[in-house]
């Protein structure tokens, strides 16, 4: 569910109408074609019976938040 227009709660509302068993972030490094990137990291979010579209982005934006700082601990950041 990305390409152009897949964004906010429109990814949400897709994936719900879909009936798809998950959805979740994808962290992909920025190329000339768009959302196409090299995938550095991607985790499922459940949707679970009674999902809104609200109920569902807040989830997967939990699992984002966690995502980002693991992708920048584990690909851009030196050991110490």
């Amino acid at each position: 569910f990305g390409g152009k227009g897949m964004y906010g709660i429109h990814v949400h509302e897709a994936v719900l109408a879909a009936g798809v068993a998950w959805s979740g972030p994808t962290v992909h490094l920025v190329d000339p074609r768009y959302d196409e990137g090299p995938i550095l990291a991607h985790v499922e979010v459940p949707v679970e019976a009674g999902d809104s579209p609200e109920s569902l982005q807040q989830r997967v934006l939990r699992a984002e938040h966690q995502l980002l700082w693991r992708v920048i601990k584990d690909n851009f950041c030196s050991p110490s």
